[in-house]
């Protein structure tokens, strides 16, 4: 067991109970509607995600799919297949790096990419508003944590 050469932690109180309950509830509540929208938008959960991880990459050449799959944590081999899905859905654009090593392809949203991700994210930054509580929650949590030193 990991704690058998530690030092045992303090059992979480009645009210930290609540709170991890109440966080991990709205967090799955807002997964699931996020879920839906995707599905309203003709994309699964993962095709939303990947769009969002391509648009949201700082990198103007656009993210590495080494890149996405952490952003996803996913394997290789498994974003490779969700790239390819979406990219004959005419979401995404792969490119090859010019000049540099030719075989890092980097990830590009197609305008159809762009505008249902626009769409999405606009309804989802709505819902989080209507979230506040998740963060107060978190807030809750983290102040009852004692500093590790």
């Amino acid at each position: 067991m990991i704690y058998e050469s530690m030092a045992q932690p303090t059992p979480p109180t009645d009210r930290q109970y609540s709170s991890l309950l109440a966080f991990r509830t709205e967090l799955r509540r807002f997964l699931r509607w996020s879920e839906h929208r995707a599905a309203d938008a003709g994309l699964t959960g993962a095709q939303h995600q990947l769009l969002l991880a391509i648009r949201g990459h700082l990198d103007p050449a656009g993210p590495s799919i080494g890149e996405i799959a952490n952003y996803l944590c996913a394997r290789h081999h498994s974003v490779v297949q969700l790239i390819d899905r979406t990219e004959q859905a005419g979401l995404v654009a792969r490119n090859r790096e010019d000049g540099k090593d030719r075989r890092v392809v980097r990830l590009t949203l197609t305008e159809a990419g762009r505008r249902t991700l626009a769409q999405l994210s606009a309804a989802h930054l709505e819902e989080l508003g209507q979230v506040a509580a998740l963060v107060d929650t978190l807030t809750d949590l983290t102040a009852a944590i004692p500093e590790a030193g």
